[in-house]
């Protein structure tokens, strides 16, 4: 179960945005991109944010570049799931290797308000905010482990280890 706060955002939200380019060759701890999240549009994001919180987005989220700090800075600075009206191909993988739910739904993006709380099932494929319950489809078992276990680096050296 991920329960937390909306944080919501428009449409093309780019990876740029996510994660200022300025800081692309300069800042490689995670913990110190996660200060640095979305500050170009909320600037005290990363202040705000605590581990379980969701970001509730429009259409084309992630676009731009391929970079994976984006997806990185977000999952250090607390966030669990991202629900978008529609995601960037790379960035929606870049998500999942980084342990964070990505989840398809215009329907919860017209009806949620930033602040607010959601609690996200993701082994049940629902989505509960304002009153009301949302399904999505069921992950994949092997999405469901990189998930679990914390993403694609963790899950693949925990199936190596067996």
């Amino acid at each position: 179960m991920i329960k937390g706060k909306i944080h919501k955002f428009g449409d093309d939200i780019n990876t740029d945005v996510i994660f200022p380019g300025k800081y692309t060759y300069s800042i490689s701890d995670p913990k110190e991109m996660a200060k640095h999240a979305m500050e170009n549009l909320d600037p005290e994001f990363a202040e705000k944010a605590v581990k379980g919180d969701v970001i509730v987005a429009g259409k084309n989220f992630g676009c731009g570049s391929s970079r994976e700090q984006a997806a990185t800075c977000l999952k250090y600075a607390g966030i669990e799931a991202i629900i978008a009206c529609s995601f960037s191909r790379i960035f929606f993988r870049n998500a999942i290797n980084n342990a964070i739910l990505a989840i398809v739904s215009k329907e919860v993006y017209d009806f949620c308000v930033d602040g607010e709380p959601i609690i996200v099932y993701p082994e049940r494929g629902v989505i509960q905010v304002r009153g009301k319950e949302y399904n999505f489809p069921k992950l994949s078992p092997d999405i469901m482990g990189i998930l679990k276990d914390g993403g694609l680096i963790e899950h693949t050296k925990k199936k190596l280890s067996k």
